[in-house]
């Protein structure tokens, strides 16, 4: 590891200091927790009320202080109190980025229930599914969801009552369905205390359920706290080992910045959530949420705000810095472009990092399983190592297995395995599967993976997205990145095709640019010079519009390879 970084490291975590940890016993497994962990999400939310007045949220032209969040979070943690929920139960939320998602959430934390957090993207039977597993006792949504949802009311509310509470309406509520605005006017006096534990649930996010029904994953205190002190604990780290050039003292009546966040992937999962949201209301920042992605718009919000760091998922980051505005926008203000979600490729860092005029380039490695993040890597580290994800941080142990579960040495790939206290206590009435994912208390993270002499991870694919060539282990994201290396490239996906000789070759979907155009003979020139023969992709399509991902922003593999192969 980098004397540097490996010295801040240890300072870091020596006893008594910010992010000390010790051993514990955690459902029945000797797990790392920090010794300065707060208790609850609850602590982090009351102690944002410090911040009275600074902004909080940004939503279009609507500003909402952290004064006014924590005044309307009491209003509908009063109303959702009335209505019977209390400490263990559930609520779900299905909805846009809107700032009342944010204000959900909370007061569902305030009342010791656990938010279901609906990916707004599903059809009425995924809704359907999702509500049936979770069983909330209220569901808060938008129009939209509620229309989707409405063919399956009945049905689910003869299982178990199901009460509506609409956001942004423009019509009268139907469906029995009490309006956000209705909700406000509860008094918010006599609010139930709740003596909170750690290991108490917090929220249930569905992985992504790019195969079969999603599962839905039960997010302790204890996970979300520990996410964000893993987050901390990077920032802080990189402070010491890579100190910022010392810059001019701001004058006297200058008027002082407040941490600006843009983000624009969704609140219904751990990136947007437990690595955006929770950061950064804990450090009293702001935080701008976008109804839909545009890279225009966000680089014109990127240069009003004075937007400091950007949470996307490694394609908008690419669509940023490629834009043709980029160059006449101010994006000086920016420290930082990253976010999670998918390998960000080695060429993106580069490019980042000569377009950026101060910020630099950085990736979180992490999974709904494991509330957030496993590793972080950022700036000299990143530029240093960028096939990399980081080392796991203080609390997480990893280790790399073979096929029978045995550990392997530095180098070799296997299977990647976490344990930490940032991991879920299971899936939701899914006691096999969970059983399956978190043997002995590791996590089975289905990546395949390496680990380097100084512990930096680094992800050659996912175990089930690997293409077996004639015996031959192809990783498609060492393939994907040599094809984005070319100046044509705005998307593409690699993928398993079947073969008659070799069993399988790899097969890619490629976009273009605008304006841009590049041939097969000239994509298989250009990745043959940067990855071996065998690993080229034996077919080529070359597909108008956009590559279909799912809310994540993750290519959806699966419905790539049925609309191209037609199985």
């Amino acid at each position: 590891m980098d004397p540097a970084l490996e010295n801040a490291w240890k300072q870091l975590t020596a006893p008594g200091a910010p992010f000390a940890w010790s051993v514990q016993d955690i459902r029945g497994v000797p797990t790392r927790t920090y010794d300065t962990a707060p208790p609850t999400m609850l602590a982090i939310w009351e102690a944002s009320a410090a911040h009275d007045d600074a902004d909080y949220l940004i939503f279009g032209e609507e500003r909402t202080s952290y004064a006014d969040a924590h005044q309307r979070v009491a209003s509908l943690a009063a109303y959702l109190s009335s209505r019977g929920v209390g400490k263990g139960d559930r609520v779900a939320v299905a909805m846009r980025n809107y700032p009342e998602w944010v204000l959900s959430y909370w007061a569902i934390v305030s009342l010791g229930a656990a938010v279901v957090g609906m990916n707004a993207w599903w059809t009425g039977p995924e809704m359907e599914y999702g509500l049936a597993d979770s069983a909330p006792k209220v569901l808060i949504a938008d129009d939209q969801r509620l229309a989707t949802l409405a063919p399956h009311l009945e049905g689910l509310r003869k299982k178990a009552p199901l009460e509506l509470l609409v956001v942004r309406s423009e019509e009268k509520a139907a469906n029995g369905a009490v309006s956000w605005e209705e909700a406000m006017a509860t008094p918010t006096g006599g609010l139930p205390f709740h003596d909170l534990d750690p290991e108490d649930d917090v929220c249930v996010f569905y992985t992504s359920g790019t195969t079969g029904f999603p599962k839905g994953a039960a997010m302790t205190h204890r996970g979300a706290v520990s996410n964000l002190l893993n987050l901390a604990f990077w920032a802080t780290a990189m402070g010491l080992a890579r100190p910022p050039a010392a810059a001019a003292a701001p004058r006297a009546d200058a008027p002082k910045h407040q941490a600006t966040t843009l983000l624009a992937v969704p609140l219904f999962h751990v990136t947007g959530c437990n690595c955006c949201l929770h950061p950064v209301t804990a450090t009293g920042g702001r935080i701008i949420l976008l109804y839909k992605w545009n890279a225009g718009e966000a680089l014109e919000t990127i240069e009003r705000e004075k937007v400091d760091t950007f949470t996307g998922v490694p394609m908008m980051s690419r669509e940023l810095v490629e834009h043709p505005e980029f160059a006449s926008r101010d994006t000086s203000s920016l420290t930082g472009l990253g976010g999670g979600g998918a390998a960000v490729q080695p060429d993106l860092v580069e490019k980042i990092e000569a377009k950026l005029e101060r910020g630099r380039a950085a990736t979180g490695y992490g999974l709904t399983e494991t509330c957030g993040v496993i590793s972080v890597n950022s700036g000299d580290f990143f530029v240093d190592k960028p096939d990399t994800v980081g080392p796991a941080l203080p609390v997480v142990e990893a280790k790399i297995v073979d096929e029978e579960g045995k550990p392997l040495p530095s180098g070799q790939v296997g299977e990647l395995l976490v344990r930490g206290p940032n991991n879920v206590r299971g899936y939701l009435n899914k006691p096999e599967a969970t059983e399956e994912a978190f043997p002995e208390g590791w996590f089975r993270t289905g990546d395949l993976a390496t680990l380097d002499e100084d512990g930096f991870i680094s992800i050659r694919d996912r175990a089930k997205d690997m293409v077996l060539r004639g015996g031959e282990n192809i990783y498609c994201a060492e393939v994907e990145a040599a094809i984005f290396d070319h100046p044509a490239v705005k998307e593409c996906a690699v993928f398993a095709v079947p073969d008659d000789r070799f069993g399988e070759v790899p097969g890619v979907a490629v976009v273009c640019k605008p304006g841009a155009s590049v041939s097969e003979d000239e994509l298989r020139a250009h990745a043959g010079a940067r990855i071996a023969a065998f690993k080229v992709p034996a077919r080529f399509w070359f597909p108008t519009e956009d590559l279909p991902r799912n809310a994540n922003g993750k290519f959806v593999k699966r419905q790539l390879k049925e609309e191209l192969l037609g199985s």
